[in-house]
């Protein structure tokens, strides 16, 4: 790979035109220049820092990723807001901050923050797709094999493992990752949501929790009506659940959240057909991709429900940009008082720059800003 050029501070390797500092515009010194790599994976983006030495710092000290994340919201929001939102960012950017070093990887390859417009999330398949060929393109993981090499990761819900072809000299696609144990947490959940009535819902985890539903149920097609209802009738629904159902995780309670609803076409059944579905999380955010994390939950879900089998596989479209991700149940486990499987899903994801941020002090809206 190329080597890191003088005067980044990212220590990215990427290239990006940083070595020369003359060369930036006029920036505040109290503030860092922010390198990134851009990639994308099935039109979902991710911003990845390649590092923030204030969390590695914070790494340092012992704190878990789960401690390192409310730390990082605490000290460091600034950088996500920075990247995250406006004038940098848009309504729908995702982010990832990768640590680095034994203290924050613990044995993995490396260890990841998840970033989106209005906080941090525990899981999300769509990034660790990309930051498996992200960690073996940029030299993160020491001895890559031929023709596939395993990345191990740590994300806020546990560790991940990515399998990312590599050909000696750079990745290639498609990338798939084993999950960590995925469970239904509940099903067939009578909910009361403003505007639509009573619906059904289910509810189940593949690093994060979604709720479920057809989009028939609130007299939508997850295909053909107009995005916004969509985001409207999708965002009701989450909001109605976190009022009327209480959830539990087995080893955290930092981890039982909603993070978002998935709306589907109501395909659940196995079928050689790809299934559709929209996810709307955090703040009324729309996932381009089918949703790693949204797959996992959703094929765990299924086989729960015995609609699926072992190793069968299954293929998501995504309803906002068609792209499509594969996913299968590969081994039955549990999980505290639950009967779990571990997913493996599999889709592309693909380079799209890189950028350098640099931010000036009498700048009002140098931390970014949302018109939600």
């Amino acid at each position: 790979m190329a080597a890191v050029r003088a005067g980044c501070g990212a220590g990215c390797g990427a290239g990006c035109g940083a070595g020369d500092t003359r060369a930036l515009p006029p920036r505040s010194l109290s503030h860092p220049v922010l390198h990134t790599v851009e990639m994308h994976t099935g039109g979902e983006p991710l911003r990845v820092v390649p590092r923030l030495e204030a969390m590695e710092e914070a790494a340092s000290a012992g704190l878990s990723l789960l401690e390192l994340r409310r730390h990082m919201a605490a000290t460091q929001d600034h950088v996500r807001r920075a990247l995250m939102l406006e004038p940098r960012g848009h309504g729908d950017m995702y982010g990832a901050v990768v640590l680095r070093g034994a203290a924050a990887a613990r044995g993995a390859d490396l260890a990841v923050l998840f970033l989106h417009g209005s906080g941090y999330s525990a899981m999300c398949g769509h990034a660790v797709l990309a930051l498996g060929r992200f960690a073996l393109d940029f030299g993160l993981v020491a001895a890559p094999r031929c023709p596939e090499t395993a990345v191990t990761l740590r994300c806020p819900c546990g560790p991940v493992t990515a399998f990312v072809p590599w050909n000696g000299q750079r990745s290639g696609n498609p990338v798939r990752f084993h999950s960590v144990p995925a469970f239904a947490a509940a099903t067939d959940v009578a909910i009361d949501v403003p505007g639509h009535g009573r619906v059904l819902v289910d509810i189940s985890y593949g690093g994060t929790f979604y709720a479920f539903l057809s989009a028939e149920q609130l007299g939508l097609d997850v295909c053909s009506s107009k995005t916004r209802d969509l985001v409207s009738a999708a965002s009701a629904v989450t909001e109605a659940v976190k009022e009327q159902f209480k959830l539990h995780h087995p080893e955290s309670e930092d981890l039982a959240f909603i993070y978002g609803t998935i709306l589907t076409d109501g395909k659940d059944a196995f079928s050689e057909e790809p299934t559709s579905n929209i996810c709307v999380f955090a703040d009324e955010q729309v996932d381009r991709s089918p949703t790693g994390s949204g797959v996992t939950a959703r094929i765990a879900l299924q086989y729960h429900k015995g609609l699926i089998q072992l190793n069968q596989s299954r293929t998501f479209r995504s309803s906002t940009t068609g792209s499509l991700f594969t996913g299968k149940a590969v081994k039955e486990t549990s999980f505290g008082e639950y009967k779990a499987v571990v997913v493996e899903v599999s889709g592309e994801a693909f380079y799209t720059g890189t950028a350098t941020f640099t931010m000036e002090d009498e700048d009002p809206l140098k931390h970014g800003f949302s018109l939600k």
